[in-house]
Parts: C-alpha cells; sequence; structure tokens
C-alpha cells in the first residue's frame, strides 16, 4: 500500500489530522525511547487480540483472523527488542499511554455487546492507522536508511492490520452503521491528537 502524501494518508487511512512533521526530528534524537515504546505497543497489540479472541471465542472467523495476528505481533515486539540489543540499547519501561487510554475513554461502556464488540474493533483499528502513519512518517524521515528500511515494512503491516479489523468489524456489524460511528472515532481521534504535544520517545 503506497501512502505518498498527506491527502493519501486521509483518503486511505481516513485521519483527519497529520502528525506534526517535527515529531520525526524529535523520534531521531530519541531511538532508546521510540524503539522501547515501539516494543510495547507490539506488545500490547498481541494481548489485545488474546483478550478479544477469549471474549469473542464463539465468532470463528474473529478468532481465525485474530489468532496468527497474535503471532505476529509478538513477533514484531522481538524484531523491535533484537533492534535495540543490536545497538546497545536498553529496552526501557513500559511508560502510560495517553493517546490510547483517551481512545479507551470513548468507547461506549454501556450499551449491548455488539455496542461494546463494535468499539473494541474500532479501537484497535484506529491504533493500527495511527502506528501506520507514525512509521510512515520515520521510514521517509530518520536518517539512518536501514531504520527507514525497518520501519517501511512495519508501515505495511499496519497498514494491512487496520483494514482486518475494519473488515472484521463489517462482519458482524451491519456496515452502515460500523460506517457511522467510525466517523464519530475519527473526529474524535484528531481531537485527541489536538490535544497531546508531539513528543520523540512515544509511538502515539
Amino acid at each position: 500500500m503506497e501512502l505518498n502524501e498527506n491527502t493519501a494518508v486521509k483518503n486511505i487511512l481516513g485521519l483527519q489530522l497529520p502528525t506534526d512533521p517535527r515529531w520525526v526530528d524529535l523520534a531521531a534524537l530519541s531511538m532508546e525511547e521510540i524503539l522501547t515504546d515501539h516494543a510495547y505497543c507490539e506488545q500490547k497489540a498481541a494481548t489485545t487480540c488474546i483478550s478479544l479472541i477469549q471474549k469473542h471465542n464463539d465468532k470463528d472467523l474473529l478468532v481465525k483472523e485474530l489468532a496468527p495476528l497474535v503471532t505476529e505481533e509478538w513477533g514484531h515486539f522481538r524484531l523491535v527488542l533484537q533492534e535495540l540489543q543490536k545497538r546497545g540499547l536498553q529496552l526501557g519501561k513500559q511508560r502510560k499511554d495517553e493517546y490510547v487510554n483517551q481512545l479507551m475513554a470513548f468507547q461506549k461502556k454501556g450499551g449491548s455487546p455488539e455496542d461494546r464488540l463494535l468499539d473494541h474493533l474500532l479501537t484497535m483499528a484506529m491504533i493500527e492507522a495511527r502506528s501506520c502513519e507514525r512509521f510512515k512518517r520515520l521510514s521517509e524521515g530518520l536518517p539512518d536508511d536501514y531504520l527507514r528500511k525497518f520501519y517501511r515494512r512495519f508501515m505495511e503491516s499496519e497498514a494491512g492490520h487496520y483494514i482486518l479489523f475494519l473488515e472484521l468489524a463489517e462482519h458482524y456489524i451491519e456496515p452502515a452503521r460500523v460506517r457511522k460511528r467510525w466517523a464519530e472515532w475519527l473526529q474524535e481521534e484528531a481531537r485527541i491528537m489536538g490535544t497531546i504535544s508531539p513528543r520523540g520517545d512515544r509511538i502515539h
């Protein structure tokens, strides 16, 4: 999937607010922190997929699609960990993720099981979409040629994950309803992004 311009990111990923270009410059100065945060993002993605399978073990397609994703996300964690070790850097402590916490606060806490499933899937789609956009920035803006290629591969992977979560939502829930709620998520995510200062030590 080619993502070359901000307009393309908006059209393909739906994101309403692009990442501040200054973020890549800050990230380049904080690679130990960025790689640490990235590693934990991949770990959390794997454990969230496991949680979704446990909660919705009766949904055959969800289980079928997310089971290999657990393995893939854990493999990504190991790749990032190896990159840290190769560079003589340390895996630091996991930090509070303000971005993800604000997304989770937007989830419907009441309503039907279908409502909750929809918001869980859309939360994952949103995180994957923003991660894809951030990895695109890193793949284009980092001064290290190897890391640019490293993050290009992650960008392509996250794009596929974003699509998968939206497709799962539309499989289990009426598509028009999914699109309506997704539009609400996009507006909320833009609001959240507007409140968070660009930090070079975090993926989100």
